[in-house]
């Protein structure tokens, strides 16, 4: 966490404003120990959002809805896949119908 801490004071000597985003990436599998890494990355760097990656998988995301009440993070981006092609902007309406179809 201290090399983060050094990493966002570097950015934001080079760049006013900067960083313009500090997103977490988090794993879809882990299930409620997402909550626990925000909290702690949270302590750390103020966060403006959220990339949740393997949804490909059989993760079905539900952790989203607990991490939204919680934090009131955005999701800004999902994984799946393995390319970066497979990196793809959240849509709140396709996430929900994939849930429920699910």
């Amino acid at each position: 966490m201290i090399e983060l801490e050094k990493v966002e004071r570097v950015i934001a000597k080079r760049l006013d404003g900067a960083p313009h985003e500090t997103l977490i990436v988090l794993d879809a599998t882990v299930g409620q120990n997402a909550t626990a890494q925000i909290r702690t990355f949270r302590q750390t760097l103020p966060l403006t959002g959220i990339v949740l990656t393997k949804l490909d998988g059989t993760a079905k995301g539900g952790i989203v809805v607990a991490l939204k009440e919680e934090f009131d993070l955005p999701v800004k981006f999902v994984g799946v896949g393995e390319t970066m092609d497979d990196l793809l902007p959240f849509e709140v309406g396709a996430f929900a119908e994939e849930v429920l179809q699910a």
